[in-house]
């Protein structure tokens, strides 16, 4: 696996496979996470998708030179959570194609962006998810290092916050 900086050029590529992860969740019957349609398919997305890529560092993860996974590091949070009161380096976009789900992509883009985020200096890395189904997805940030911190809502989507130290 190679973890590589990335650019606009790899919008399409993070967006394919943030399509991928929206299939595979749907197909486990996870539908509240990120809903049923496609990122391609939703403008809104695609713009959000867009922004969060300017506002950051896009890093793509390859496996024999495939998109295997994608997440964005920005100095801030998404517009539904409020920033730390300190220098901080958030996680966002975080997807694996469905097809490497068994390789470990996450976990090394989440030890990447550890790595970056001491590189930087920067303290705290933080990221948020979906605290729906039984909270597995809270569970697996747990298992990487990550402290449950605040939790937040969008409308009925339930979020979590996690940080860690570094």
């Amino acid at each position: 696996m190679k973890i590589r900086k990335g650019g606009p050029e790899d919008i399409p590529a993070a967006l394919a496979i943030l399509d991928s992860a929206v299939e595979w969740l749907n197909a486990k019957g996870i539908t509240a996470q990120w809903g049923t349609e496609p990122f391609t398919t939703r403008p809104a997305a695609v713009r959000q998708v867009e922004e969060t890529v300017a506002e950051g560092d896009l890093w793509m993860a390859e496996i024999d030179d495939v998109p295997a996974g994608t997440m964005t590091l920005t100095p801030h949070p998404g517009k539904h959570v409020p920033p730390a009161d300190e220098p901080e380096v958030y996680v966002r976009l975080l997807a694996t194609d469905a097809r490497f789900h068994h390789h470990n992509v996450g976990a090394a883009l989440l030890a990447h962006a550890t790595a970056e985020t001491r590189r930087k200096n920067v303290p705290l890395l933080r990221v948020d998810c979906f605290a729906g189904s039984e909270g597995r997805l809270i569970a697996y940030y747990e298992k990487q290092g990550f402290t449950r911190t605040d939790t937040f809502a969008v409308g009925d989507w339930q979020g979590q916050i996690l940080e860690q130290r570094v």
